[in-house]
Formats: structure tokens, sequence, C-alpha cells
């Protein structure tokens, strides 16, 4: 038996798309550059110790996070992995992140002696990382005063300076802005006169639109961090690589197939009024595991490799779509509906979800809630 049967809804993750898009990384980038894994909110919806896991078999160098929670899962899947904390940290988390040897973002010199005051407190020397605005307005010093903030940061006798980055708002769709962007960081690194080991820029975007240009500025950066292009998804308005594969599939079931009559309405609010006698197919998925309800008359699912479109308003547990086509006539409770993935011959990527619903890819996979089991395939080592 599958196990997937006993599924309503599901996701199915591939560990040998992961490792295939790492590796397309690795020659991309080339061997000299270290890769920092962002595996923030839950791995992107993937599940976070186990793509972690599966990461660390693959070779990555650095984990990138969010919060110290995410750190400490990572930290329990690898006792002695690199983990940076690209957020801020609150005061109370601290002490915590230094015992756990977490690196945390630095992006004000308040941040930078409190982290001082921990270390020593702990009788330790913590690698940091400092963060420059040069462009993204979030966190970072700004870079006309970053320089000066490097020199003191690495004069904290508790504290390692071990990198220093930034953060390009809009590598995808503007690359002589992202240029700019690392004239300015440079100027700093230049301006600082200290010694960085790690230097990062290239997000997603960065790796593919602004890393080639960006060659001229030799050994500047030393780290890439991909984030959404290593589960497969190539960002928005940037060309298709057909090297990468989607890591996720998201998958539901037919639960009931009933017919309309002409002139019946379907959900709340009455959105869609069938026009003619129709079959529709019941479907147990909703905004509640992260179907989103933006996709309301509006989405596309795949059943038996044919596209079906979803009827009046996504509910919390179901969606109802058109199985009115004759390849449907015989269509059956729990049969396979695709929401993200390929089917047949055909395919919706993630990209084409969160565009029909208004939205990005990253918020569309992150918003897969975690009622959705994650069913894993293919080797993680």
């Amino acid at each position: 038996m599958n196990p997937t049967e006993i599924y309503r809804t599901w996701v199915e993750v591939s560990f040998d798309a992961l490792r295939s898009n790492l590796a397309w990384i690795r020659h991309r980038v080339g061997p000299r550059v270290k890769i920092l894994a962002v595996v923030k909110a839950d791995a992107y919806g993937h599940g976070l110790p186990q793509i972690a896991g599966a990461l660390m078999h693959g070779g990555v160098d650095v984990f990138g996070v969010a919060t110290l929670n995410e750190a400490l899962g990572v930290r329990a899947v690898g006792a002695g992995w690199p983990i940076l904390l690209l957020g801020c940290s609150l005061p109370a988390e601290v002490e915590t992140a230094v015992r756990h040897n977490v690196m945390p973002t630095i992006s004000s010199l308040d941040e930078a002696r409190r982290f001082q005051r921990a270390a020593a407190r702990q009788q330790k020397t913590l690698a940091v990382h400092v963060k420059v605005d040069t462009g993204m307005g979030r966190l970072g010093f700004w870079h006309a005063e970053a320089a000066d903030a490097i020199r003191r940061i690495a004069a904290m006798p508790n504290l390692r300076l071990q990198g220093a980055y930034t953060h390009f708002p809009s590598a995808e769709d503007d690359a002589a802005f992202s240029l700019e962007q690392v004239e300015r960081f440079r100027a700093v690194v230049r301006k600082a006169g200290v010694q960085i080991p790690l230097r990062h820029a290239d997000n997603s975007a960065g790796v593919l639109n602004v890393h080639a240009r960006g060659r001229r500025f030799g050994s500047l950066f030393n780290v890439v961090r991909p984030g959404l292009m290593m589960y497969g998804i190539v960002p928005p308005g940037l060309p298709p690589v057909p090297a990468l594969q989607p890591t996720l599939s998201f998958k539901s079931r037919v639960l009931l197939v009933k017919r309309i009559a002409a002139g019946r309405s379907v959900s709340y609010g009455r959105t869609f009024v069938a026009r003619q006698s129709m079959r529709v197919a019941i479907v147990g998925a909703g905004y509640g595991d992260g179907y989103s309800r933006d996709l309301s008359n509006r989405g596309e699912v795949l059943i038996r490799g044919h596209r079906c479109p979803v009827l009046g308003r996504v509910t919390m547990d179901q969606t109802i779509v058109d199985v009115s086509d004759a390849r449907f006539r015989n269509l059956r409770a729990g049969e396979e509906v695709v929401l993200v993935g390929k089917q047949g011959h055909d395919c919706i990527t993630a990209v084409e979800l969160a565009t029909r619903a208004g939205t990005i890819p990253w918020e569309a996979m992150t918003s897969i809630t975690k009622r959705v089991p994650r069913v894993y395939t293919g080797a993680a080592t």
C-alpha cells in the first residue's frame, strides 16, 4: 500500500531533486565559494530537520535561519555546523545564542555590546557577521557608517569578526542597482581595513542574475546564500533554468463527485453560479492546508493529467473544481489531485500558483500548513 493513500492532502519532497540542485549551484559558483543554505521558514515549507540533514550530507558550508528557534532546530540535527542567524536577536535570546555557538547578525553597536558581554560571561569567543545596508533599508549599518562600526566590533575581545554581508532588494530585475550595491560594499570592506573571512551578498536571484556580471569584483565575495533556487524554483522575472528541479509537490485527493444543476451556486458567497448542468469534484484541500483563498474562481488543479478550474471560493478544508469534461466521466473518490507539481504531461509550478493567487512563490510555499504531512522520497544521503 502506498503510504500516501491514507492522506487526503500531503506534500512530497524529493531529496534527489534537492541534491541535484545543490550540485548545480556548486557548479555555478565554483569550488572556492562557500554555500550558505537558507533553511528559514521550515526550509521554505519543506521541513527543517529533514532538509537540514540532507544538506549536511550534501556538503553545504553554513546554514542561514531567521530565528533562534530555527537555529536550535538545525543545531539539533548536527552539532558542529556553522549557523548564521540572519535576523536580529532579541535581548532575551543573546545568552542562548552564545551558549549554542549561533553566529548572530550584528546591525547595531548595541547588539554587538550585548553579545560581547554575554560571551565574556560565558568565557567564550563568539563568531559574528556584520550586516551592511547598501540599499535594502532593513537591517544593517548604513554603508557610509559601516566601516567604522566594523572596526569597533572587530576590536571587541570576545567577538570574532567572521563575516560581513549585504542584501539585494531587486537582483531579479535590477542588476544595475545590485552592482551599485556591490561597489558600495567593496568600498566598506576596503575602508574598514580589517580581516573579514566571509563576505556575501548573492541570494538566489543574485546567483542567477548578478553573480556572473559581478565577476570583475574578483575575490570580494566568497559565499552565496541560495534559498528559493535550492528548492528548484527560479525567482519570478528570471528565465527558466531547466537544470533546477522543483523539490516539492503539493497534492490532495478527490473526496466526492456530484452533479449540480443549472442555476445552482457553489461555495460561500455564491460567487459562482452554474450556467448549465455540470459535474464537480470536492477536493480535500483548502486554505487551512495552505491552498490560498485568493485562488477562488481563478486557480486550476491537475486531475488525470488535465487542468480543472476552481469553482467558487476556496474554503478552509475543501475546494470545488469543474470535472464536467468527458475525460473525468468515471472519476472516483480517492483519485489524486495535484495542486503544485507534475501530473501526466502537464505541470503547475509554484510560480504559476503564486501568480494566480496574486502573491510570490516564497509565500505560496511557506503557507503550506503544519497539518499537511510531508512525505520524503529518494535518498537523503
